[in-house]
């Protein structure tokens, strides 16, 4: 209905598709089976024959509400969330020798854990992130319970058990190859056994510098045996490359070192990429592999920043990632303003550069990222047949962040009111 009276047109859906960027479904009614699954979506004109008697209606109004999909974090480190905003005084590689792996060597404790992820999975939620792919830490029962947690709050995740046999600051913070193998199949095992409707494992060598080849090599097998989501970091800092050629000499680049062990599939999604070479995008492609960018994070730690255009340009998939801790907000929406500063922070530096328009960025946090976690089939959009992730947006709500002025144009939801969200 709306509030200014008159015939109350039915309900707006904003929404991408493969084709177009943001497209807006005005005076539309959908329909949502018992499952969970959407069953029809039919103009207003049609309700007569779209209607039956046992349907529920949300009722919605069209002056300033509207729904869309959930948005979809491809990268946060859930057990990172407890010094989020903190500890950005230093380069990638010192930051997690320094704060990063003494925080995750705590979650042996369950209780601690169990805190922290509660914190987390409740606050993307509000957040309006429906579907995370989430790093856990080397500690199975934890990661495990962080699966449940998910589950138990209704967001969809992709959940991984950290795996590193390479520490040396902090020792006792990491597994024997042997030790990671038998850990990372106990996790698969047990989490798929629960038959969580929305959670789903994914392998998870935290990174090249941290994992050996003999470790590398196990969870590769372990991904292509049991067609699993991988997920690890890549190319994040210039430093971080140079080590990698040092620690892989016989390997022609960083993404050669996960393809040689068969942890580059088109069920892979690898953060940040800000240092990618053409080739190594070339790889990514014939793949299928995708990219979390993950803005926040890389301005935040002075890593660099990605080139987005040019990642699409090469047909990569990619999605958008808060990179929780290294990003300080776990909020997708500060990931959408982040990827467009950070584009036009590339215009500023060369005149020429193509400048990604919002409406593209809406895509990237809701329909890509479910490309970049190959989870399309299930979410990211409107289409009959895909389950109801979806946000309610009030534009107008009591205390909100938005002035709505009317122009005595009447209901209408405008690109630029979305605009104006982001």
């Amino acid at each position: 209905h709306c509030a200014t009276g008159g015939v109350p047109p039915w309900g707006t859906f904003v929404h991408a598709t493969y084709h177009t960027a943001v497209e807006i479904l005005e005076d539309r009614l959908l329909g949502v089976d018992t499952e969970g699954k959407i069953a029809f979506i039919g103009s207003g004109k049609e309700v007569d024959r779209l209607y039956y008697p046992k349907a529920h209606f949300v009722v919605i109004d069209v002056c300033s509400e509207f729904f869309m999909p959930g948005m979809v974090d491809t990268h946060i480190h859930a057990s990172q969330y407890s010094y989020a905003g903190t500890a950005l005084d230093m380069p990638l590689l010192q930051w997690l020798n320094m704060y990063t792996f003494p925080v995750e060597a705590c979650y042996k404790d369950l209780e601690f854990a169990r805190n922290v992820y509660t914190h987390v999975v409740k606050r993307t939620l509000r957040n309006g992130t429906t579907t995370a792919c989430y790093f856990a830490t080397i500690h199975t029962d934890a990661s495990l319970l962080l699966g449940q947690i998910a589950n138990d709050l209704g967001q969809r995740a992709l959940v991984g058990k950290v795996c590193m046999d390479t520490n040396n600051f902090i020792p006792h913070y990491k597994e024997t190859p042997d030790e990671s193998e038998l850990e990372t199949n106990r996790f698969i095992g047990e989490l798929l056994k629960k038959k969580y409707p929305l959670v789903r494992p994914v392998v998870t060598p935290r990174f090249a510098p941290s994992c050996s080849a003999t470790l590398l090599g196990h969870l590769g097998e372990i991904a292509q045996n049991n067609d699993l989501h991988i997920q690890s970091h890549i190319s994040e800092t210039k430093e971080e490359v140079s080590l990698v050629k040092e620690l892989f000499p016989d390997y022609d680049s960083y993404t050669d070192v996960y393809h040689r062990h068969n942890l580059l599939t088109d069920k892979t999604v690898m953060a940040h990429g800000c240092h990618l070479t053409d080739g190594e995008l070339k790889l990514f492609r014939e793949t299928g592999a995708s990219i979390a960018h993950c803005p926040n994070s890389n301005i935040s730690l002075c890593s660099g920043m990605l080139d987005v255009r040019r990642v699409l340009n090469h047909k990569v998939k990619l999605g958008l990632g808060t990179d929780v801790a290294g990003g300080y907000s776990p909020s997708m929406l500060d990931a959408v303003r982040r990827t467009l500063d950070t584009s036009k922070a590339l215009t500023i530096q060369d005149t020429q550069y193509h400048t990604l328009t919002f409406e593209e960025v809406f895509r990237l946090a809701t329909l890509g990222g479910s490309q970049a976690l190959s989870l399309d089939e299930n979410t990211g959009n409107f289409e009959v047949g895909k389950d109801f992730d979806a946000l309610r947006v009030n534009t107008d709500a009591a205390g909100g962040p938005i002035d709505l002025i009317n122009h005595g144009e009447g209901p209408k939801v405008e690109s630029n009111l979305l605009a104006s969200i982001w």
